[in-house]
């Protein structure tokens, strides 16, 4: 016993320690180890170009055709046809599936005329997965991402694209989808936050429709939107993105 009534320890040189001791020292340490390494590892969730924007001020708009109703389809295109107004185009996305023409597949609404009706059929491919879904604008400059069976058509609806499927409803992930799943591509999609804004999104690899929708989910979002896939396009130089290959049908842009 030591002068304060406490147990003294000594440890002498070449003492050996018996193994169960190493052994916890050796799970203690990897412990240690494993809890740093997920402080610092990214989910593959996380792994996505994100874009978020306020619709009530940031000026954004969808885009098919120009003036002349030829089909704008690719990013290039739509800087030109907006410096041609003498706006400079600051991001952009493919926004929704398109035949082969580069016609939307669903719905299209654009400065509050509808120029490809709604899509309601039943079918195979994503679009058709349930539930399909609609992303649109009102003239008040509220954005909305719902699904395609609640969707009613008025005369307040400035913009709207059609897609599917629906990756977040009310904050619960489609029950469609897999977790696990090895169905992996690139993949593009807007969510909306219970404020009103808006994230854009496109995964840096590929990735399936579960860990995609927990992307969003992970980000706040209520409902969020699947836009396409393998063919999927950002451009943002802000981030030092520009994906510049590509044609769609519809764009969405932002510009100032």
């Amino acid at each position: 016993m030591g002068c304060n009534g406490k147990t003294k320890v000594t440890i002498f040189v070449g003492m050996k320690i018996p193994e169960t001791i190493i052994k916890l020292l050796f799970i203690l340490v990897l412990g240690v180890v494993l809890m740093l390494f997920n402080s610092f590892w990214i989910s593959p969730t996380e792994d996505c170009y994100s874009y978020l924007i306020n619709p009530k001020t940031a000026a954004f708009a969808f885009y098919w055709k120009d003036s002349k109703g030829n089909k704008i389809q690719t990013f290039q295109q739509l800087k030109n046809h907006l410096s041609n107004k003498h706006n400079k185009l600051l991001f952009a996305m493919n926004g929704g599936m398109f035949q082969q023409d580069y016609s939307p597949l669903g719905l299209y609404i654009e400065n509050g005329k509808v120029l490809h009706p709604l899509n309601l059929k039943k079918g195979t491919g994503n679009f058709y997965m349930e539930p399909n879904g609609i992303f649109y604008l009102d003239k008040s400059k509220k954005a909305h991402v719902v699904c395609s069976s609640d969707f009613v058509l008025t005369d307040s609806i400035l913009y709207a694209t059609q897609s599917g499927p629906m990756l977040l409803v009310n904050g619960v992930i489609n029950s469609k989808f897999t977790q696990g799943s090895k169905n992996l591509y690139i993949r593009n999609g807007v969510g909306i936050k219970p404020d009103g804004t808006l994230l854009f999104a496109i995964s840096k690899t590929q990735v399936n429709f579960y860990d995609f929708a927990t992307y969003f989910k992970s980000k706040g979002c209520t409902n969020a939107l699947y836009l396409d896939g393998y063919v999927s396009r950002m451009y943002c130089p802000e981030q030092g993105v520009e994906q510049m290959d590509g044609r769609f049908g519809v764009l969405i842009g932002v510009y100032e």
